[in-house]
């Protein structure tokens, strides 16, 4: 904005020019008087007093207005809860049969997808498409693919757990509220005694071995997710799950512990199963369940004659003294599920909003979500609306605004939807490795995940930018007062590109999601005031950083 100072009688009399139009809360008054006589030098320093004065007013006010510009606030307006909820509910239909990689559901949204971005290229406002044809590469959408395995666990899988002396008493666990069998594990036919081993770890250097002692051979062992704040290494569920089938165990049960840690508490985490792949290794994997809190508390009850529950008492020993609480217990697990491997391809969709500034157009801002999710599984369907429909809504919606915009941003808008995230961040590797465009040139990536549901306040997490520019993003979008920031934030598809030195900025739904990683997860239990303040958050940070200096 060019802002120009004219004809100043007096401070209130100061007026800027913007877009070839006055702006002055009063009327234009007459023409300046011309200065004579004897009281000219003094009518003239009062002159250039007043002029000095109300520059300063002036550069005040034009910064004011630089703070929200009129094609920002005009594409803040665009924004609608109403089509992200119709993207939501076409993306959770059946056509799509829960969007799991690999399968052709997920190639289905994919294809969706890649037509939404095709036709947000054809209606792209005239002012903000830069100097390429229409059959360049600038104004298309494709595939970037590789191939990948997906798992399918059948229909009517049992887990059973009973008390060794009484089989009669407890019915099986009810799939989807008591357990969910690991997404990727084998098939199970089996009947073994179960074992507690606290957080599952056996680390003999570090003194804290849970096996330590215990007999696990052709067992199935019960361990806590996560591990005990005060113990200082890094152990993934893949790790435990290779530690329990080296120690011979022929199966596994996982569960929430009843005490969360802070970043679980912010998550929102429940005592419900919730659908996971558990990533290890083929040759090393085992039968495994995710279980409820009250099922593992109920399985470690069994023990105590006046039905306590031992399992917080458990934890919270492990949490205070890392000293192992492993024991073996008098019950007795059934589990069996047919598992069924299919080779497929994974899809992400990549489309490109070139910039229209000649010396920054080469700059990209990545803005990401991924699309996939769990499809179905034990005769359940994963409809997956939350996570992550939402944030492909969000993605779409911002990438609509943006072509519809009445003027273009400097530098390019790369758009990526991912596959493959809840395996693993497959999508988000394969892009880092084989990158649209350079790495070098990427000045930060955005990504929205999970962002329908919760408190009303979204969690935004930043790497490597300044926090301020984070912060102004939430003010230029009327949401500062709704916005907890955070750094680094754990998960998700960010993760590589900050591995690879990009700045990241992660925009979540704050709260509790009952229905993350749930059958449940349906369009609605959405939130559309939620929806629209991310895809606001997502469109102010990107619009920021692309159109910077």
């Amino acid at each position: 904005m060019v802002s120009t100072l004219v004809c100043a009688k007096s401070l209130g009399d100061v007026r800027l020019m913007r877009c070839g139009r006055a702006i002055s809360p009063e009327h234009p008054r007459q023409n300046c008087a011309r200065l004579s006589g004897s009281h000219q030098p003094r009518r003239l320093l009062g002159l250039v007093i007043g002029f000095v004065i109300g520059l300063v007013a002036a550069k005040s006010f034009a910064e004011g207005l630089l703070d929200t510009p009129a094609p920002f606030a005009q594409a803040l307006q665009m924004v609608s809860s109403d089509r992200m909820l119709a993207d939501i509910r076409a993306l959770t239909g059946t056509e799509f049969n829960g969007r799991q990689t690999g399968t052709p559901g997920d190639l289905a949204s994919a294809e969706f997808v890649q037509r939404r971005f095709v036709q947000l290229h054809k209606q792209r406002s005239p002012v903000s498409v830069p100097g390429a044809m229409p059959d360049e590469p600038l104004n298309q959408a494709w595939f970037q693919s590789t191939s990948v395995r997906s798992t399918t666990i059948g229909h009517a899988p049992i887990l059973h757990p009973t008390i060794a002396s009484d089989a009669s008493d407890s019915p099986p666990a009810s799939i989807g509220t008591d357990y969910l069998p690991i997404l990727d594990s084998p098939s199970a036919d089996l009947q073994a005694s179960l074992v507690f081993v606290g957080y599952g770890i056996s680390d003999s250097p570090g003194e804290f071995d849970e096996y330590a002692g215990l007999d696990v051979r052709n067992k199935v062992v019960l361990f806590l997710r996560g591990k005990p704040d005060r113990y200082g290494k890094q152990v993934s569920h893949a790790d435990k799950a290779r530690t329990a089938q080296a120690q011979g165990a022929i199966g596994y049960l996982t569960a929430t512990g009843p005490i969360l840690n802070a970043y679980e508490t912010r998550r929102g985490v429940t005592g419900r199963p919730s659908a996971f792949y558990g990533l290890t290794d083929p040759y090393e994997a085992i039968p495994g369940a995710w279980i409820s809190t009250a099922l593992a508390s109920a399985i470690l009850g069994a023990e105590q004659p006046d039905g306590s529950d031992p399992l917080r008492t458990l934890q919270q020993q492990l949490n205070e003294s890392l000293t192992p609480r492993s024991m073996a217990t008098n019950v007795a697990i059934t589990m069996r599920w047919q598992s069924v491997q299919q080779d497929g391809t994974l899809y992400n969709v990549v489309s490109i909003m070139g910039g229209l500034d000649a010396a920054h157009r080469d700059e990209t801002i990545v803005i990401g979500a991924h699309r996939d999710h769990f499809g179905k599984q034990g005769g359940l369907l994963f409809a997956g609306a939350d996570d992550n429909a939402s944030g492909t809504a969000v993605l779409l919606e911002v990438a609509r605004v943006l072509a519809s915009a009445p003027t273009g941003l400097k530098r390019s808008i790369v758009l990526v939807s991912f596959s493959g995230e809840e395996q693993g961040l497959l999508g988000s590797k394969l892009y880092v490795t084989q990158p649209v465009m350079p790495l070098s040139s990427t000045v930060a990536m955005i990504n929205v995940d999970h962002a329908g549901v919760g408190n009303g306040r979204l969690t935004i997490g930043v790497t490597g930018l300044e926090k301020t520019t984070a912060h102004q993003a939430g003010h230029r979008a009327e949401l500062a007062d709704r916005l907890d920031f955070f750094g680094f934030f754990p998960g998700g598809d960010h993760v590589p590109f900050k591995e690879a030195g990009i700045s990241t900025v992660t925009i979540v739904s704050g709260g509790v999601h009952p229905h993350f990683h749930q059958p449940t997860d349906s369009v609605d239990t959405l939130n559309p005031d939620i929806l629209s303040a991310a895809a606001r958050y997502v469109l102010a940070v990107a619009w920021q950083l692309a159109d910077a200096p």
